[in-house]
């Protein structure tokens, strides 16, 4: 499998890699260890671009659906686990909150996303869950209020905010944006093939405006949500 995107042989990735694999002792383990780093350990939060590596999206320390699972594929493929891109369109509603004033209405209505699928004991799962960070999910978890169910804006489209399905607990899918899906865009062996044939979130020149102005705005503001007092 080629993949520029995966970037499987940068020494970040090795490292991060052998560090996985000395403390995990079976499969369900190192999907674990994975999936709980691309969670927590890369916050949630906007990079220069839907295609960057692996790397990059490690040296930026967050990324959003599709950066992080670019990164999540790349540690499950050095660690010897099978998985794949899912990609899909989601409506943009379930950023509201996340993306505020004209850049929310300027947005395209479908924006395009991702989830990574892994291979455990021949069936496939999905993981979805590893989006947002514990910190930022338990903060809008407390702003939404303790007996809000259904919700949708802030980066979350789930039936149940309180409780939503994003821990693996081995043989099991996991899901915090999938209430938000319009499109199904079919199954990609590498990030790679995936953009080439849909590009990136955004396009034109609101790409530019995206990469070198709006984005910052948008990572101000998930920050400020994440740090409001418990």
């Amino acid at each position: 499998m080629k993949s520029k995107l995966l970037d499987l042989d940068h020494p970040d990735i090795v490292a991060l890699k052998s560090e996985i694999l000395e403390f995990s002792r079976d499969e369900s383990q190192i999907i674990g260890a994975c999936y709980r780093y691309v969670r927590d350990e890369i916050s949630f939060g906007y990079n220069s671009s839907d295609d960057i590596t692996a790397s990059e999206v490690l040296r930026d320390g967050y990324g959003q659906c599709n950066t992080k699972a670019t990164l999540l594929m790349s540690l499950l493929t050095a660690c010897g686990i099978e998985n794949r891109l899912h990609g899909f369109t989601i409506d943009k509603k379930l950023q509201y909150g996340a993306i505020t004033g004209i850049f929310y209405w300027i947005a395209p209505r479908e924006i395009l996303h991702s989830w990574v699928e892994v291979n455990y004991q021949g069936k496939w799962f999905n993981l979805e869950g590893f989006i947002l960070d514990s910190d930022y999910l338990k903060a809008i978890q407390k702003m939404a209020g303790k007996n809000v169910r259904s919700f949708c804006g802030y980066g979350v489209a789930c039936k149940d905010l309180q409780n939503p399905e994003v821990e693996w607990k081995g043989g099991n899918s996991t899901y915090i944006q999938n209430e938000g899906i319009v499109r199904d865009l079919g199954i990609y062996e590498t990030p790679d093939e995936f953009y080439e044939i849909y590009g990136t979130n955004p396009k034109g020149i609101k790409k530019f405006f995206y990469k070198y102005f709006i984005r910052f705005l948008m990572n101000k503001n998930v920050s400020d949500i994440r740090k409001r007092p418990a």
